[in-house]
């Protein structure tokens, strides 16, 4: 069992929704409950909800992170013979 601690304005809202509905605090927080947790699951990272697009624009070059110093030198050298 859990005990919470609401703000007076929330436990009044509470209160007032209780009352509205003829459900008991326990049961509106319970619901509460249910839906955060089902939305928090659902939730992804930033990683996960952009995976399947990774990858998709590449340059064909597989070591590009590996030969991008000797690239820079080329196009440099590029440019001063011109």
């Amino acid at each position: 069992m859990k005990s919470v601690r609401l703000p007076k304005k929330l436990e009044e809202e509470l209160d007032a929704l209780s009352s509205s509905t003829n459900k008991s605090h326990s049961h509106i927080i319970r619901e509460a409950l249910v839906e955060y947790i089902a939305k928090e699951k659902k939730t992804q990272s930033p990683f996960e909800a952009g995976k399947d697009l990774f990858g998709k624009r590449g340059s064909g070059d597989i070591d590009r992170s590996v030969t991008y110093k000797s690239r820079i030198k080329e196009k440099i050298s590029e440019k001063q013979s011109d």
